[in-house]
């Protein structure tokens, strides 16, 4: 019995260390760190231990334990989140739906500005508690009351639960704003990653609710907004960037949207869509939608595929427009409120922020746009990490502060 729990004990270690020193060799040593990045040190332990992490929720689902999700949720939700003396934190609950209200304690003699922010993730992964630091930041800063939505996540639950959860919890928040001390004439909705294109189907979806205030702004910070062109200019540079790589991106779609995986190279050569389609939204996706200065560190237009049918059958769910709200027609563009947009150059959906700026400029919706030269997908979740902190994660915040002040 002890020589068996000894040669578990090396076996364990063993594979310990393996793991350590895959994930070092592999991420730390070999990561494509873009120069125009900065600290590539932090960028390298960042990946690393992310990497790390997924691993371990890899070989945890092969030993039927857990999924990776779940044990990459466990991981990062055991941070304790600091508390900011000026803001108070409240938990609600709107039914099932968790969610946590941040007030600034500081007295005003008038109504705050709402903020309904809906955290990013890839729907798989983030929480309530990964962007606790953001959330007390934007909060203290834009002196607004923000709702963080903590919405059920994928594989468990797949589409449109995210959706209809962030729909649900939203509704609420609106229909109680005198208690919360907001004024209705300023709410925004806001998101990053997944969260900016829930924040957008939101806004298309609530066009048709007179009975609640309407969104003032979106705020939409390195937002998903469709799932039917992968290979754009965003797409052919970032693909293997941390933190959102083309492997990690597909991997969360097929989560939530319930894909077989062993369609990601059909995806990527566009034969997963009818020419008709693609006829159709080419207007609104195509190359030359995006500026040029975005193509100069490689760009090389790829003919598509022929279609798969059985490929279209099984992925048109992509054409929903609570998956890809970037492609929903021009009178429901045309009545979404003013965005801020912020994108980030070393981003795999850099070109979804700028093809849907060109869409709203395009229809008379006012833009304000900011991009970050040196940012990346998932840098706003370094704000509160300390030394892998990246000072990108509070330009962005005082930024969006800066344009929810000024409405």
């Amino acid at each position: 019995m002890v020589s068996l729990a000894l040669l578990l004990l090396v076996a364990v270690c063993v594979l310990s260390s393996g793991v350590w020193l895959w994930a070092i060799c592999t991420h730390f040593l070999r990561e494509d760190v873009p120069a125009g990045i900065g600290h590539p040190v932090k960028m390298r332990v960042l990946s690393c231990l992310i990497q790390l992490v997924i691993t371990w929720g890899l070989v945890f689902e092969k030993l039927g334990i857990c999924s990776m999700p779940q044990f990459v949720r466990f991981i990062h939700d055991l941070r304790v989140p600091k508390k900011d003396p000026d803001v108070l934190v409240t938990d609600l609950r709107f039914g099932t739906i968790r969610a946590k209200l941040y007030q600034p304690k500081a007295s005003s003699s008038t109504p705050r500005p709402g903020v309904v922010f809906y955290h990013g993730g890839g729907t798989v992964m983030g929480s309530l508690r990964t962007h606790h630091g953001v959330y007390s930041y934007l909060s203290k800063k834009s002196d607004a009351v923000v709702l963080a939505v903590g919405y059920r996540k994928s594989p468990k639950y797949k589409f449109p639960v995210m959706v209809r959860d962030c729909m649900a919890a939203t509704v609420q928040f609106l229909k109680s704003l005198n208690a919360y001390g907001v004024d209705p004439a300023r709410v925004v909705v806001a998101g990053d990653s997944v969260g900016g294109g829930v924040a957008t189907v939101v806004c298309q979806t609530f066009l048709n609710r007179p009975d609640l205030p309407r969104i003032r702004a979106q705020v939409l910070i390195y937002p998903a907004l469709h799932a039917l062109d992968f290979q754009s200019p965003s797409f052919q540079q970032n693909e293997k960037i941390p933190l959102l790589t083309w492997h990690l991106a597909f991997y969360c779609l097929c989560c939530y949207l319930d894909i077989n995986p062993s369609w990601q190279s059909t995806l990527k050569k566009g034969a997963h869509l009818p020419a008709k389609v693609w006829a159709k939204y080419d207007k609104w996706l195509g190359s030359e939608n995006i500026p040029e200065r975005f193509k100069k560190r490689g760009y090389q237009p790829v003919p598509r595929a022929p279609l798969n049918e059985d490929a279209y059958l099984e992925t048109r769910v992509l054409l929903n427009l609570m998956c890809s709200p970037l492609i929903a027609e021009d009178s429901v563009m045309s009545q979404l409120p003013e965005a801020c947009i912020v994108s980030c150059e070393y981003d795999l959906l850099r070109d979804h922020s700028l093809l849907y700026k060109k869409r709203l400029e395009d229809l008379g919706v006012p833009v304000t746009w900011h991009h970050m030269d040196d940012g990346f997908h998932g840098v706003l979740n370094t704000i509160d990490l300390g030394f892998l902190h990246f000072p990108c994660s509070k330009r962005i915040l005082n930024l969006v502060a800066h344009f929810i002040r000024g409405l």
